[in-house]
């Protein structure tokens, strides 16, 4: 059982204790070249991060600021300053030179994160385009610091030229089949940026709770939600998880899944759904929302109002998954208006009909959308930028998907193999890991329409208790799939290093899982 696994095993131990950790980054960047030569000492209570003088960006940065006082924390914890007066002629300084000004804004798929990073004799810099770069960059110089056993802080001469491979890089949370408290979300923030993720994508409402609290229908949490006072997101709340993410150079998109998928829509929304019809009665239950109702387009209209003032990504996600026929196809009024328009049987053209009328509705408040790739399967008109999300895993089919999708000149989102909720034992990261998202048939222009993709953590069996180990370190395989180069694919070595890397996770606070046998000197020594 453990042959190969042991022979991959020993070295990482040796790794781990010899304190070398220059060449662990995780995820990998484009260009990494280290130095011959001894490494460069580190005071803790004498390091500094600074801006450049000619930098764009000055002190009073609120991304800058803020991040040079959590990775300050994060290198040395509450380590000393130096005192007032103190001779400063030997302070080792990382100077932060950002080309373009702009800190208040927030990040955008259009958002440059390429920064170049040189740790010589001569200099500590970082050079970043834009805010969000410099923000990866003190991600990176952060796992190139090394602690030796007797405690001394360390860093190779190193330089690196890095970027991401793809722009959206992103994990979805399902907060409606369990409520996560803004503390597990605020985490889990935390850990994408460690990991350099830059999209939360955030399944906020689902059939089983409605957890949103709409100032325009305070009714949907307070009979949606699972407990109106304990398990919903308030406007503030909402407000700090948009803000903290902002500082960590991630967006937030949050996701509104209709027709179906809003069984907890309707205590709150009466009307909105579909009654169900057994035989010439009303069976009591209901399915999707109605199509056939000009209240639903009005109720739809007034809530994506407010949820487009809410979330400021040019994006919203709008689902289009995963629509049962079974209710629409039992109601007399909704067979009276298919005969009507024309639809006959086919019910995905009903489907499409709310859809389009949706996504009107939407695009009149200027935001764009992702949809689920049953949208486009149901040949919808949508708008030319709009961005299908393929999560259909049926032997490999999402290639095929990608390829149907791209050949149509629309954009693209992955997640098919990247559902981790789907546990199994072993290392089931290695899977993830192996994926390559440009593997399918068509032209250099239609790949050029895959944006990227997100690794998915739904919430049928995932609350507080086991979402962070169940997504860390095994996400970073996905991670590192987004951001490194193509040519980044040997097991080993990066088995190597996301040990390290989870080990290092562990020294910051984050209860990730192992990988496989084995210590993290963290366990008993503490950082």
């Amino acid at each position: 059982m453990g042959g190969r696994l042991a022979r991959v095993v020993a070295p990482v131990l040796v790794l781990l204790l010899a304190g070398g950790r220059a060449s662990a980054v995780w995820p990998m960047p484009q260009r990494l070249t280290e130095a011959p030569g001894p490494s460069t000492a580190l005071s803790p209570g004498r390091f500094r991060l600074r801006y450049a003088a000619a930098s764009a960006v000055q002190p009073g940065c609120s991304v800058l600021d803020q991040a040079f006082a959590r990775y300050l924390r994060l290198l040395f914890g509450p380590a000393r300053p130096a005192e007032a007066g103190e001779d400063q002629a030997n302070d080792s300084t990382l100077t932060v030179f950002v080309v373009n000004p702009g800190c208040d804004g927030f990040p955008s798929l259009n958002s440059l994160e390429s920064y170049t990073l040189i740790l010589s004799e001569d200099q500590f810099s970082l050079k970043a385009e834009e805010v969000w770069g410099a923000l990866r960059g003190l991600e990176t110089f952060s796992q190139l610091v090394w602690r030796s056993a007797e405690g001394t802080y360390f860093v190779n001469k190193t330089e690196i030229v890095d970027f991401p491979r793809f722009p959206h890089r992103g994990l979805l949370l399902d907060t409606s089949r369990h409520y996560l408290p803004l503390t597990s979300i605020l985490e889990t923030l935390d850990v994408m940026a460690y990991n350099k993720f830059n999209v939360f994508h955030w399944h906020i409402v689902d059939d089983p709770s409605f957890p949103f609290e709409s100032v325009s229908f305070p009714e949907l949490s307070r009979k949606g939600a699972y407990n109106s006072a304990t398990h919903v997101y308030t406007p503030e709340d909402v407000k700090i998880v948009i803000e903290y993410a902002r500082l960590r150079g991630i967006r937030v998109l949050a996701e509104f899944d209709t027709p179906g998928h809003t069984l907890s829509w309707g205590q709150g929304a009466p009307g909105l759904l579909t009654p169900c019809y057994v035989g010439p009665a009303p069976s009591g239950t209901y399915g999707p929302v109605n199509p056939i109702l000009n209240s639903t387009y009005e109720f739809m209209a007034k809530l994506f109002s407010e949820i487009s003032s809410v979330f400021p990504d040019f994006y919203l996600h709008l689902g289009g998954d995963e629509v049962d026929f079974t209710c629409w196809r039992s109601n007399p009024d909704i067979r009276y208006f298919m005969e009507e328009v024309g639809f006959g049987q086919d019910f995905t053209k009903l489907e499409s009909l709310y859809i389009q009328k949706l996504l009107s509705i939407v695009s009149s408040y200027g935001k764009g959308y992702v949809v689920w790739q049953e949208v486009f399967d149901n040949g919808v008109k949508v708008k030319g930028d709009t961005v299908v999300h393929v999560w259909r895993e049926n032997a490999g089919s999402y290639r095929k998907e990608l390829e149907r999708v791209t050949n149509a000149s629309y954009r693209a989102l992955l997640s098919a193999p990247w559902y981790l909720n789907r546990i199994g034992y072993g290392q089931d990261w290695v899977e993830a890991y192996k994926v390559e998202p440009l593997q399918f048939e068509g032209t250099p222009e239609q790949k050029a329409l895959v944006i990227g993709g997100e690794a998915c953590m739904w919430g049928e069996y995932v609350d507080a208790t086991n979402l962070t180990p169940r997504l860390w370190p095994r996400a970073g395989a996905v991670a590192e799939r987004l951001w490194s180069s193509k040519d980044v694919t040997d097991i080993q070595s990066a088995y190597l290093r996301l040990a390290d890397f989870r080990c290092e996770l562990l020294r910051r606070g984050v209860q990730a899982q192992p990988l496989y046998t084995g210590f993290c000197k963290q366990e008993f020594f503490g950082p």
